[in-house]
Order: structure tokens, then C-alpha cells, then sequence
């Protein structure tokens, strides 16, 4: 496939064109929304302003957006990228930050602590990468079983470790986390039955993929700002 080919992966494109997939482009905004929510959630915390990390995944959740939208308007390889990378860079960071503040910011327990993640992670990747690239074999042998959704299970497996380590602990964010939790996974079922619906549904379900991953991006944000907040050291 060219960099530049046309990619018909979901229910609602039927056809090459930017507005062949309005409602998949559309609701995208639900990240730029998140986004939002959360940096003027960080604008209320007293003596606290937003750091240098917090800042940063503000940026990239609104950039998921804007990637995905561009993805379902233009639909070429390089579009694909644009969605890609601002998901697994906002992943990454995310879970670097968190870990960060709750070592109390102490870099040796960070590192090891990140690369214990990472080899669990990695090793899960091992075995769903040939899901990474979803538009692969798109064109000839139409969809997989489950639709290129095999590639976000590490970071459901990340959620699913941050949701018991925070239960296990009481922390306080660990509602929040079940129910960031709970939409990933709603969200990766509407991911992988856009097809299997798409008789029934004209437009697919895809779109609720976007609405919920953004309503995941916001809790996590929140709970990143209301109960992992800088230290003074770094304000």
C-alpha cells in the first residue's frame, strides 16, 4: 500500500472523501473537551499551577483528538500516524507521571518502578503488535476479528494494574480509576463491533470509541491534577 492509499476501516466510510466519516470526525471534539475540563480543573487548585508534565498531556489529549479527526477526514497512512502518535505518546507520559508523584518525585524508584510497567506492557504488546498498524491488510482482506482493537489491550492492562494497586492501597483516586477503567473497556467493545454492527447501525459504533476515551482521558486527568498534584519543589 502507498503512504497515500485510501483507508475504508469502519462501518460509517463508505467511500473516499474528508466528510465520509462526519460523525467518526466529529466526535472527536469529546478530547479537546477533556482537555479543557482539565486544565481549568488545575486552574482552581489553590497555590498549585499547572507544571511542565500536567501542561504537556493537556496538550496531547487535545492532539488525540485532533489526530483522529484528521485520520477519519483524510484516511491515508500518513493521517494514521497523526492518531497513533499522540495516543501512545499520552499513554506513555501519563503513566511516567503518575508514577513520578507517587514516589514522592524520587527518580531511582521512578525508573525502576517505569521499567517494571514497560516490561509487562511491552511483553502484552509482543503479542498483539500485528494489530498496531490496523489498516494493514484492510484493503484485501477486509477487517480482523477484532478490528485492529488488539493493539490498545496494553494499556487496558495498564488501567486494569493502576485500578487494583489504587484499591488495594484506598487511595483516593481509586474510584475515579475504576471508572476510567470501566469506559476503556466499553470503549474497545464499540471499537471491535463497529462492523458487526453495521447493518443493524448504519453509521457503526465507532464514534462511541471517541466519546468514551474521552470521557477516560478527562477522569484520568482529573485524578491526575486533583490527587497527584506537583510538589512544591517543582512549582
Amino acid at each position: 500500500m502507498t503512504p497515500l492509499a485510501f483507508i475504508d476501516l469502519y462501518c460509517e466510510r463508505t467511500a473516499p472523501g474528508f466528510w465520509n466519516e462526519p460523525v467518526n470526525a466529529i466526535s472527536n471534539i469529546g478530547f479537546v473537551i477533556a482537555a479543557t475540563f482539565a486544565w481549568r480543573v488545575s486552574q482552581k487548585r489553590k497555590g498549585v499551577a499547572p507544571d511542565f508534565w500536567e501542561i504537556s498531556l493537556f496538550v496531547l489529549a487535545a492532539l488525540i483528538g485532533v489526530g483522529s479527526f484528521l485520520f477519519h477526514t483524510f484516511a491515508n497512512s500518513y493521517a494514521e500516524l497523526a492518531d497513533v502518535i499522540p495516543i501512545w505518546s499520552f499513554v506513555a507520559l501519563y503513566v511516567f507521571v503518575v508514577i513520578y508523584r507517587s514516589t514522592g518525585e524520587d527518580v531511582h524508584r521512578t525508573v525502576r518502578i517505569a521499567a517494571i510497567a514497560l516490561f509487562v506492557t511491552g511483553t502484552v504488546f509482543w503479542f498483539t503488535s500485528d494489530d498496531i498498524m490496523t489498516d494493514a491488510h484492510s484493503h484485501d482482506h477486509g477487517p480482523g476479528p477484532f478490528n485492529g482493537s488488539l493493539q490498545y489491550l496494553p494499556a487496558l492492562v495498564a488501567l486494569i494494574i493502576f485500578s487494583l494497586i489504587t484499591a488495594l492501597r484506598h487511595h483516593p483516586a481509586r474510584r475515579m480509576i475504576v471508572f476510567a477503567t470501566a469506559a476503556f473497556s466499553l470503549s474497545l467493545v464499540m471499537r471491535t463491533i463497529d462492523h458487526s454492527v453495521c447493518d443493524l447501525i448504519g453509521i457503526g459504533t465507532h464514534f462511541l470509541w471517541h466519546i468514551l476515551n474521552a470521557v477516560m482521558v478527562g477522569l484520568l486527568l482529573v485524578t491526575l491534577v486533583r490527587e497527584y498534584p506537583p510538589s512544591a519543589s517543582i512549582r
